[in-house]
């Protein structure tokens, strides 16, 4: 099914939610073997392309006492965090292994990336954005000394070399799903937006007007979020960015990192976020040994969604995990 006006982000759309791996029809079965395939050859295109650029391969980090607080970054829709305990102390489910890379990047991984598994309970009423899932991969990785610059540079490249790895590598079932013509290789660089202008543009639903708009992958930069995102004080600036594609939305969501101790708890005591959390991290900034970086997140099933051109992102999940409903696999 070919996507040819709405993004996945509207709210006036709602795709219909992908069924149980089960429940499909033969033909259905068939697009999700399709599906699988295209992804396949995605995981390889990206992974190969990581390592020849000298990234270090790390394996991902399910619990942890520390993890991404998602707050206050609005976009963030969390209905619940996941707490057990486990010998007596309490942790919680990866939202996000950025606290991770930020001391894996300073202390022995200066360049390293990891499929890291997230789990986020979404609220409910995401269901319908065909654009949200509770259970997610990301391929996250950081770079020790990097500027936004840099990962611009390294992640425009990754992409154009997927795109052109897939039209070799997967162009039966892209043919086969109607996206071998329409996924052309983006021109680089790419277009650069500033969040204030976007909001100047399109208002509050600049992320939607956005994603209409551009015809290829574009960045946008200086968007308010956690404390871990750099900002400038004097400016008021955040060194940060986010890809968005055409007609679907944000992909990949990362920044220059803070690392000054002063910085980090100024704006952590700004915005409300429990210290205790964070030991670790502070101890190093505190103690000089947390160093300047830069990272990112992809989101894996929302990238293949982009590629085949799925209404859901259900859909390029073996096993949906679409908020609201929980299947019995």
């Amino acid at each position: 099914m070919m996507r040819t006006q709405k993004t996945l982000a509207e709210e006036d759309r709602s795709p219909a939610i992908p069924k149980p791996l089960d429940e499909l029809s033969a033909g259905e079965l068939e697009r999700k073997r399709q599906i699988g395939s295209i992804a396949s050859q995605v995981f390889h295109s990206l992974t190969s392309r990581f390592l020849g650029e000298g990234f270090e391969w790390s394996l991902p980090v399910i619990f942890a006492k520390s993890t991404d607080p998602l707050w206050p970054d609005p976009g963030a829709s969390i209905e619940k965090r996941i707490e057990i305990e486990i010998y007596d102390e309490t942790v919680r489910t990866m939202l996000s292994m950025i606290v991770h890379k930020m001391v894996a990047s300073s202390l022995s991984y200066p360049k390293f990336f990891a499929l890291s598994p997230n789990v986020r309970i979404e609220k409910r009423e995401r269901k319908n954005t065909g654009w949200h899932t509770y259970e997610f991969t990301q391929l996250d990785f950081e770079v020790r000394a990097a500027s936004s610059r840099d990962i611009f540079t390294l992640i425009e490249k990754i992409v154009r070399s997927l795109i052109n790895d897939l039209k070799q590598t997967a162009r039966e079932p892209l043919t086969s799903l109607g996206r071998f013509d329409i996924l052309v290789t983006p021109q680089s660089p790419f277009k650069v937006f500033d969040r204030e202008e976007l909001e100047q543009t399109y208002g509050r639903d600049w992320e939607s007007g956005l994603s209409r708009e551009i015809k290829e992958p574009a960045w946008v930069t200086n968007i308010p979020r956690e404390f871990y995102d750099f900002q400038d004080f004097e400016t008021g600036k955040w060194d940060n960015y986010d890809l968005f594609l055409p007609e679907y939305g944000e992909v990949l969501s990362g920044s220059r990192r803070e690392w000054e101790y002063g910085k980090i708890t100024t704006k952590m005591n700004r915005d409300g976020v429990d210290q205790g959390n964070f030991k670790l991290l502070l101890r190093m900034a505190e103690d000089g040994r947390l160093k300047p970086s830069a990272g990112a997140g992809i989101g894996l099933e929302r990238l293949i969604t982009w590629i085949v051109g799925a209404t859901h992102i259900g859909e390029v999940q073996p096993f949906p995990k679409i908020p609201g409903i929980v299947n019995e696999l």
